[in-house]
């Protein structure tokens, strides 16, 4: 603060992040974040010009911010967006907040799609399209369909795709794979609801500006699971691949699942942390 009593941006984001300390493992990242969509500006300019004095509508904006971040709003949903792979997602209440330990998902995925790959692709619960158009902008020859049951988070889905010039992909209405009738595809991918009701209950200040409908799972967190292993071999191509994402937790009963459905070929991949994140099996030639 300067000595008129004038705030500037190094002033700002000390006393910001010690009010979000007490409510945020990240306080100083999620100050810099509101501060620059505040300012209209990019993060690294802030340090660039720490001292820049910050006029008071645009303080009265930030403060508000940051109130809304104290009551347990993300972050993304304040400012409408959420980078993921490297794509610029619009981000509502509609839509879950797409997660960095979600990448894993599409990086085992790739692994499994030819540079090349012009084969069908299935993202199930696609949300904001996130593992959908990260799939399409490295595998453009690949067919990719995502379905929701959400229409609200599919009209956000489809704002991305246009948005990020992948307007290629294709989004369908449904619960699941009835979304997609009878086709079947290469690979089916997802990263579906797996919060347990305990878990629920224990983080509803954290979770509980985001859609119950792309988080809560049951009273095991493993209804939904269930159900795309179940359903899955009906609409894999033989020697198909299926991957979900899934809690830290459930990576062995995951596991489970999918060999008493059939799959072979079962491994499941840790995340940056080192926890059980995601889980694939192959449909059998």
């Amino acid at each position: 603060m300067t000595a008129d009593g004038d705030k500037t941006v190094a002033s700002l984001l000390k006393e910001s992040t010690s009010r979000l300390a007490d409510s945020s493992d990240s306080a100083r990242l999620d100050a810099e974040v509101l501060l620059a969509h505040a300012l209209g500006a990019q993060r690294a300019q802030l340090y660039g010009d720490p001292e820049r004095i910050v006029r008071p509508e645009i303080i009265e904006r930030f403060t508000t911010l940051v109130s809304e971040r104290r009551s347990g709003r993300p972050v993304a949903q304040l400012v409408g967006t959420r980078e993921f792979w490297s794509l610029q997602l619009k981000v509502t209440p509609d839509t879950l907040v797409p997660r960095p330990e979600t990448e894993l998902l599409v990086e085992c995925a790739l692994r499994r799609l030819p540079e090349d790959s012009q084969d069908p692709v299935c993202d199930l619960g696609t949300g904001t399209g996130a593992v959908a158009l990260a799939l399409a902008s490295e595998r453009p020859g690949a067919k990719v369909v995502a379905t929701d049951i959400s229409e609200p988070a599919l009209a956000v889905a489809r704002y991305n795709a246009g948005a990020l010039g992948l307007e290629r992909v294709r989004f369908e209405f449904g619960d699941w794979l009835r979304a997609v009738h009878d086709e079947q595809f290469a690979m089916i991918v997802s990263n579906p609801p797996y919060v347990d009701d305990k878990q629920w209950l224990l983080r509803r200040y954290e979770l509980g500006y985001e859609p119950a409908l792309a988080l809560r799972a049951g009273r095991n967190g493993l209804m939904c699971l269930r159900k795309i292993v179940d359903e899955a071999p009906a609409h894999l191509q033989p020697g198909g691949w299926l991957l979900v994402e899934h809690g830290f937790r459930q990576g062995p009963v995951v596991a489970g699942l999918f060999q008493a459905a059939g799959f072979e070929q079962i491994t499941t991949y840790r995340d940056l942390p080192g926890r059980p994140r995601v889980t694939e099996g192959q449909w059998p030639e």
